[in-house]
C-alpha cells in the first residue's frame, strides 16, 4: 500500500465532463482531477490524462468547457468515462450547441462553464489546464455525479 493510498480511497468527489474543439475535431472526456482555483475572476483547473483522446484536442483548443453531472446521469459518464473518442464520435449520441471558442456545450447536465484557456502545465501523468470563465449556466439535473458512482467503470485509456 503506498503512503497516499488511505487518502486517495477515501476521497469521494465529482465527476465532470470535459469538452474541446480544435482543428475540426471535437473530443470529450470524465474528468475527475478538476477545482475552482480563483473567485475574482473565476477560474477552474481541469486536468486531463496524456494518454486520452480529449488530451490531444485540448492541447490545441482556444477553451475548454467543464460540465457538472447529476446524480441521474450514469449513462452520459458511462459514455465520457468508459468509451474513447479514438474509437466513436461521442457527440452523435448526445444532444449538444457550440458553446464559446466552438467547444461543445452538452444540454444535458447540472451545470457547466466555458472558458478560455490561460495556462498548462504537467501535473504527473496529467495535464493541468487553468481556464478563465466566460460563460456558463445551470442545467436541468440535480445532485453531483461522484467518483464513488463510477466504482464499476472501465476507462476508455487507462490513466
Amino acid at each position: 500500500m503506498s503512503q497516499s493510498e488511505p487518502l486517495v480511497n477515501a476521497t469521494d468527489y465529482p465527476l465532470y465532463v470535459v469538452t474541446a474543439a480544435a482543428d475540426g475535431q471535437r473530443s470529450g472526456c470524465m474528468a475527475g482531477f478538476v477545482t475552482q482555483s480563483s473567485l475574482q475572476p473565476i477560474r477552474f483547473l481541469i486536468c486531463i490524462s496524456r494518454v486520452n483522446h480529449t488530451f490531444a484536442v485540448a492541447d490545441k483548443s482556444e477553451g475548454l468547457a467543464l460540465h457538472l453531472l447529476g446524480a441521474d446521469q450514469y449513462d452520459l459518464a458511462s459514455l465520457f468515462g468508459e468509451q474513447s473518442g479514438d474509437e466513436i464520435d461521442k457527440f452523435a449520441r448526445v444532444q449538444w450547441s457550440t458553446g464559446p471558442d466552438g467547444v461543445p456545450v452538452l444540454a444535458e447536465c447540472a451545470a457547466w462553464v466555458a472558458g478560455r484557456v490561460i495556462d498548462r502545465m504537467r501535473a504527473g501523468d496529467h495535464e493541468a489546464f487553468l481556464i478563465s470563465v466566460t460563460d456558463g449556466a445551470a442545467g436541468t439535473h440535480q445532485g453531483r455525479f461522484m467518483s464513488s458512482d463510477a466504482e464499476s467503470f472501465k476507462p476508455g485509456h487507462p490513466g
